[in-house]
């Protein structure tokens, strides 16, 4: 009897841990396909369920198809793991960004699908694609996205439907460290009621929202502005669901601090405080900035006030841009040269003391650009001065412009000039564009290379980044497309094989023609690059400033015909049609500049037949373009106004928001005109072609008095789009097509 006993407890027992090894082996099963089991589950699993959410709102019920795990990262660095078979698709990554980046190499490489900006290429197959295991880590802890004048140049009217679809776009893209200033004058107004100032003093600090970024800066106030409660209401609740998607994607956003400027009123109140006021970009002295001195006592209670609020408002966070002289001279005696080093050590100190007393883990992020706009001022002592108190692992530089110091100031690269900047982290960038503008430039070879040396340098040590900064975005896509991939890149990329998957993913194939389009394209548009590249019909008079820069060549011009000759294989494809609208723009545009240089040289020749000969050449061919523009989803006016009118809750306030919109890219003000120059439909027809018969026919033209009529009236005009705009750019490049081709 005891040994049937015994012989039942055993089978009780055996069968008791049979069902406990079942259970386990489901439940770590189902750990498994979402995340790794251990005290980081929960946050590993929130890391899935985001990632996840970006792949729905991506491609719909089919992102719940796809087995999604983390894994630990590689020496602290972001990595991803893709493999498919059988149908069966597994993404592992080591965060969300990790995840949807991963998930997005499948989807360009796997299945040869894109999206971008001007649209999406998704055609899923009904069963994932086989895909052998692919791993790969980032070398960098950061991959850094946008520009402080991003914020003008193409988000200040932006919703939160759009910015969703950016952030997103920043996810897949496997960015994780994008800039965040979204509603700064509303925390600013909150400090600036705290130290006693009045709601107009206050008011007439800020500029126009367009303009917001250079007031940021310190370039600029009063300009275009006020802003009323209720924009600063609806920014600050914007900035909320900007925050909390960036958050919950693990992104690490760079909020704005305190640089030293204050307003005027404030300088009024303290008549015995010695502010310097600043100068840029031509306006006049009732619109330039005042900042305190790094000694003030001012400096820290306002940096800590304004951290204090902003992250009272908006929650913790780690890092925080301030920038006190960007294009701006230094107000340094010009009888005490050596007074600037014991200055700039004070600044240094100043803005990193105000952060650091609101918020004692916070790390100073600052743009380096001036380092090299203003190579002469700083040279390794000063900017070494300006560094010297602040903590080394306090401190992010932001190298922004790496193709500047070779293709535009012919100087050495300032991350090669200042060694590294002495011991401080720094992230290597490139500013892809400058105003939004819209023509192709840019040296795909560097992009695909120039990381890969700084990477391999003796500075590697503290590079914690790699990124792009552009000042207007929605342009230029491949260049993005190349700039993400190089994020995640140990090695320079095979510009060859990575133009074939490119082509493959954004229209679906890649036939002879598209092969020999990118062929010139590569050896002509990119490989040059122009930071300011406009027609001369966009400026109208050109000057020493502003000067007509858009790329032609006989190879450029060849490479068009040779896109548009694909157009029969792959004209089902939208990114194919928004690129051959582009790529024919562009030519056609070139062909319009010498119409119009003809006519600008016969106007000086008193020729008056000849000008009007070719003033109307010039106008008819813009005429063309304008329509043809008008079937592309992003190069048109009306979004840019649309989203401007969309923030006024009365008829004056859409009326003030349009006008600072269209302000911004016409005249801009001060010395900037036509910096933001755009080729989008409605811009041509309204406003270029217009100004153009002005100067060419009108006698005592008041070209000022024209513009501003413009800008201050709300209007606009419908023209329908042709109904098949390949073919008609087709037939206008045919039609225009220069004999030396």
């Amino acid at each position: 009897m005891f040994l049937n006993f015994a012989r039942y407890r055993f089978r009780i027992v055996s069968f008791a841990f049979l069902m406990l090894i079942s259970l386990c082996t489901a439940s770590c099963e189902t750990i498994n396909k979402n995340q790794k089991a251990g005290p980081d589950s929960k946050v590993a699993g929130n890391a899935i369920t985001s990632a996840r959410g970006v792949l729905e709102r991506l491609i719909g019920e089919r992102a719940k198809d796809i087995n999604l795990e983390i894994i630990p990262a590689e020496d602290s660095l972001d990595t991803y793991e893709i493999e498919a078979k059988n149908g069966d698709l597994t993404v592992r990554g080591s965060s969300t960004v990790a995840i949807t980046f991963g998930f997005y190499q499948y989807l360009k490489k796997g299945t040869h699908n894109m999206v971008s900006w001007s649209g999406k290429h998704l055609d899923i197959p009904s069963q994932w694609p086989d895909y052998a295991l692919e791993r790969a880590t980032s070398p960098y802890k950061y991959r850094y996205f946008l520009n402080v004048v991003t914020f003008g140049y193409t988000t200040p009217y932006w919703d939160w439907e759009r910015w969703q679809k950016e952030i997103d776009w920043m996810a897949l893209h496997g960015i994780n460290m994008p800039l965040a200033v979204v509603g700064s004058e509303a925390i600013a107004e909150r400090v600036w009621k705290k130290l006693g100032l009045s709601n107009e003093e206050i008011k007439e600090f800020f500029t126009g929202p367009a303009h917001l970024p250079w007031h940021r800066m310190g370039n600029l106030n009063k300009w275009d502005g006020p802003l009323s409660d209720h924009w600063q209401k609806d920014q600050v609740a914007l900035q909320h669901k900007i925050l909390n998607r960036m958050r919950e994607l693990g992104l690490k956003p760079i909020a704005p601090a305190f640089a030293g400027f204050v307003p005027e009123g404030f300088k009024d109140k303290h008549p015995d405080l010695e502010v310097s006021a600043l100068k840029w970009g031509g306006f006049s002295e009732e619109y330039n900035a005042y900042v305190l001195p790094p000694d003030s006592p001012y400096f820290e209670k306002i940096g800590k006030l304004f951290i204090k609020e902003w992250e009272r408002e908006f929650g913790k966070n780690k890092l925080y841009l301030s920038d006190s002289f960007n294009e701006m001279d230094v107000p340094v005696p010009d009888n005490n040269p050596e007074k600037k080093y014991e200055l700039l050590a004070g600044y240094g100190e100043a803005i990193y003391n105000s952060i650091a007393a609101g918020n004692p883990d916070a790390v100073w992020v600052t743009q380096g650009w001036t380092f090299g706009w203003q190579d002469e001022f700083w040279d390794k002592k000063t900017l070494q001065a300006m560094l010297s108190k602040v903590p080394d692992e306090k401190m992010i530089i932001l190298d922004l412009a790496n193709e500047y110091p070779e293709h535009v100031w012919n100087i050495p690269q300032v991350w090669k000039t200042h060694e590294g900047y002495y011991g401080k982290q720094w992230v290597f960038s490139y500013v892809p564009n400058f105003g939004g503008k819209t023509p192709y430039t840019g040296y795909l070879d560097m992009y695909a290379t120039g990381a890969i040396e700084a990477l391999n340098s003796d500075y590697s040590e503290n590079l914690i980044g790699f990124g792009s900064a552009p000042e207007g975005i929605e342009n230029n896509e491949v260049v993005y497309e190349l700039l993400s991939d190089m994020g995640w890149a140990r090695e320079e990329i095979n510009l060859d094989q990575w133009i074939k998957e490119y082509s493959l993913a954004r229209y679906g194939g890649y036939p002879e023609e598209m092969k020999i389009a990118w062929e010139k394209l590569r050896k002509s548009v990119y490989s040059s690059f122009s930071p300011y590249p406009r027609y001369v019909w966009q400026l109208v008079v050109p000057d020493e400033r502003r000067k007509g820069s858009v790329h032609d060549s006989k190879v450029f011009r060849q490479g068009v015909q040779n896109f548009l000759a694909a157009s029969e294989e792959l004209k089902e494809s939208e990114f194919y049609r928004n690129d051959a609208i582009e790529l024919a723009m562009l030519y056609l545009g070139n062909k319009a500049d010498d119409f119009f240089k003809e006519a600008l040289a016969a106007k000086a020749a008193n020729n008056e037949a000849a000008m009007k000969e070719a003033g109307e050449k010039t106008i008819n061919l813009l005429e063309e373009i304008d329509r043809l523009l008008e079937s592309h989803p992003t190069d048109r006016l009306q979004p840019w106004i649309e989203f401007a009118r969309s923030h006024g809750e009365t008829t004056k306030e859409k009326d003030h928001y349009e006008a600072n919109a269209k302000r911004l890219i016409t005249t801009w003000g001060g010395f900037q005109e036509d910096y933001a120059a755009r080729l989008w439909s409605g811009l041509i027809r309204d406003y270029y072609i217009p100004r153009i018969r002005q100067h060419l026919f009108t006698e005592n033209y008041d070209g000022d008095a024209w513009e501003e009529n413009w800008i201050q009236t709300p209007e606009k005009t419908d023209i329908a789009p042709f109904e098949n705009p390949v073919e008609k750019a087709k037939e206008l490049v045919a039609r225009y097509r220069d004999n030396s081709n």
